[in-house]
């Protein structure tokens, strides 16, 4: 739980004494590569802190899905667009890899905001990040072409290696040929 309570620190100020309160609260799970956290028409009901590994949202079937976010170690994330309704999703949670978790059932993260109001700011702050990430995802479907959401997405240069290539087409809005198009092209 260090890395977990060290990535907290680095958000907000909190007591100690607070801090272990709230990381008594939470539990640990293993998700093996291909294995669903969550699967669509379920209702979401767990905050999750990825330790290690990483997880994609997706929906669709078989052949036609489509990647809709990627979450790796360190990011904080639930399925907010059923937790917070209480409706099904339409996504499914993946582990992309081997993937270590520190979660939280609902219930007991509502009492921690009552309890702690430094552990509110830690969910305005962390909702407020994800809010702008998806911002910046939809400006760059608007605004960017498939090659220079690519380059962008290299930055990320170790995500590269460990997502496979027809969920970065997926995620990036292309198809898996045209990935490679722009691969070529970029060589």
């Amino acid at each position: 739980m260090k890395c977990f309570a060290d990535f907290i620190k680095l958000k907000i100020a909190i007591r100690e004494s607070e801090l272990d309160v709230i990381l008594s609260n939470f539990k640990v799970k293993q998700v093996k590569k291909g294995q669903l956290i969550l699967k669509r028409g379920q209702i979401a009901n767990q905050y999750h802190y990825v330790k290690s590994g990483a997880l994609r949202f997706f929906f669709g079937e078989f052949d036609h899905q489509l990647t809709a976010l990627v979450v790796f170690q360190n990011d904080f994330f639930t399925e907010i667009s059923s937790l917070n309704p209480q409706k099904p999703t339409r996504f499914n949670i993946e582990a992309i890899e081997d993937t270590e978790l520190i979660y939280i059932d609902k219930p007991k993260m509502e009492k921690l905001y009552q309890q702690f109001p430094a552990w509110q700011e830690f969910g305005r702050i962390t909702w407020e990040a994800m809010a702008v990430r998806m911002i910046d995802q939809i400006i760059s479907f608007q605004t960017l072409s498939a090659e220079e959401r690519y380059l962008e997405f290299l930055e990320k240069s170790e995500l590269i290696q460990r997502i496979p290539v027809k969920q970065i087409a997926s995620y990036l809005g292309i198809t898996p040929n045209a990935l490679s198009r722009i691969r070529k092209n970029i060589k």
